[in-house]
């Protein structure tokens, strides 16, 4: 299963849609700000199943933390501005730890991270609209061990 997980997308619907089409996933994660354009590329892609959670720039009503189980995998998705990640990791790695994750995907930052400490595993894409350079995340689950991969536009 190829995921295409997105962050911080502030509007750039458009390189979200090239990108969707290029890579044609199983599924599309999107991390926050904005979680209105995963609306809109969904209604672009509605053949392929997309999830996310609200960032600090949403409105409420979607929900700010996910946790999914696919391929066998527990994905935890936040935003990250609720556990401080703009400061350090620590709140984010005892939340992940109470939901039994074995991979956080957030983003908030705005900047790309693929790091291991202790039993949990972050992964943040970047923005894919403002990102220093912009980026997006690649997950593949299934088949062999699971792979996160960064990608710089």
């Amino acid at each position: 299963m190829n995921i295409l997980v997105f962050s911080d997308s502030h509007g750039d619907v458009d390189v979200m849609a090239e990108l969707t089409a290029r890579w044609r996933p199983d599924r599309v994660l999107h991390l926050g700000d904005h979680f209105s354009d995963m609306v809109k590329l969904h209604l672009r892609f509605p053949e392929i199943p997309m999830q996310g959670v609200r960032g600090n720039c949403d409105a409420p009503g979607s929900p700010e933390s996910l946790r999914l189980t696919l391929e066998g995998a527990t994905l935890l998705l936040v935003h990250g501005h609720r556990q401080g990640v703009k400061e350090d990791l620590e709140r984010l790695y005892f939340t992940a730890l109470e939901s039994e994750a074995d991979l956080v995907l957030f983003g908030h930052t705005h900047r790309a991270l693929h790091e291991r400490e202790g039993k949990v595993e972050f992964f943040n894409p970047g923005s894919v609209g403002r990102g220093w350079p912009p980026s997006y995340g690649l997950l593949r689950l299934g088949e062999g061990p699971m792979s996160a991969e960064i990608i710089t536009l």
